[in-house]
């Protein structure tokens, strides 16, 4: 006879059963499918039986100064970008966090960029960075900052640069939006008392701000890393990894050695240690909840 908890727990695994089962034949059979290919140097067309090929096609990613650049490049737009979607966030959400008037119609603003879908902010700052009649060159130039029109997207020097603007122009209010919903689970009487106790606003930030938001700022900023560090549908509309390569990050990489160069097992080997780049960030963003939980169960008792 089972008891009243085993056949709840039958229960919810036949509720899951199609789920998992979904699950499986949209995840594991192309994961699969993708890590068999990786061993062979199978092609994206032809009619030929893939060779079994082993490790090489791993040990010459890791060899290839080209992925080694376009790695070194994926961390540099991540590192870069995150950290000003998250300073920029939180010194927004501070903003918003305060009373006065206005504010609503200012928090709906600071959602648009994030609302737009990338497709459309890509294509919008393409627009804005174009060296004929883009708004940017107009606004520098008229503020004195640049003496003529300048290609920002066309010159290796600054279409990294361009690009990193574009996202963290649409991914700061993430992050803000996180964070404010933490300063906004912040009793008032804490600040209250801070102020009677004569606690600098600096003070008043390190000791009681600081430590409610950190948790939502920890986990804002890992997501946006995973993100950040997969980016490819707006290099792939404002730059096409160009100039010279300059734009190029690991998801375009993969994206021109599997369907520009046909090379479907090498671009399975790329794609799987991304994947495992990756998973990296998540077991971080992991590691992370589950000391946020228990941080919140110890509060509670």
């Amino acid at each position: 006879m089972l008891s009243l908890r085993q056949r709840e727990q039958r229960q919810a695994w036949v509720l899951l059963a199609p789920m998992l089962l979904v699950m499986l034949l949209l995840t594991a059979w192309p994961l699969l499918r993708t890590i068999w290919l990786s061993f062979t140097d199978a092609g994206l067309i032809g009619s030929d039986t893939p060779g079994w090929v082993g490790l090489e096609n791993y040990v010459y990613a890791l060899t290839d100064p080209d992925f080694q650049q376009s790695l070194a490049r994926t961390l540099l737009f991540t590192v870069v970008s995150v950290a000003f979607e998250a300073a920029i966030g939180v010194l927004v959400a501070l903003l918003l966090n305060q009373r006065f008037f206005g504010r609503n119609l200012l928090r709906v603003l600071v959602i648009l960029p994030w609302a737009l879908p990338t497709i459309v902010n890509a294509m919008m700052w393409r627009l804005n960075f174009n060296p004929d009649y883009g708004s940017i060159n107009a606004l520098l130039t008229q503020i004195g900052l640049i003496d003529g029109y300048r290609s920002w997207l066309g010159s290796p020097d600054s279409a990294l640069g361009a690009v990193m603007f574009a996202d963290i122009w649409k991914n700061y209010p993430l992050v803000t939006l996180l964070v404010l919903a933490a300063l906004q689970s912040i009793p008032d009487d804490l600040y209250e008392a801070a102020r009677l106790d004569g606690a600098s606003a600096w003070r008043r930030f390190r000791a009681i701000t600081f430590p409610a938001i950190v948790g939502a700022l920890s986990v804002a900023v890992v997501l946006r890393t995973i993100d950040a560090f997969k980016i490819f549908d707006l290099i792939y509309v404002m730059t096409r990894g160009g100039p010279v390569d300059s734009t190029k990050t690991l998801s375009f990489f993969v994206y021109q050695e599997s369907f520009s160069y046909l090379r479907a097992g090498s671009g399975a080997a790329y794609a799987m240690l991304m994947t495992l780049l990756c998973a990296v960030l998540i077991a971080i963003y992991l590691l992370l909840l589950w000391r946020q939980s228990r941080r919140g169960r110890a509060y509670e008792a």
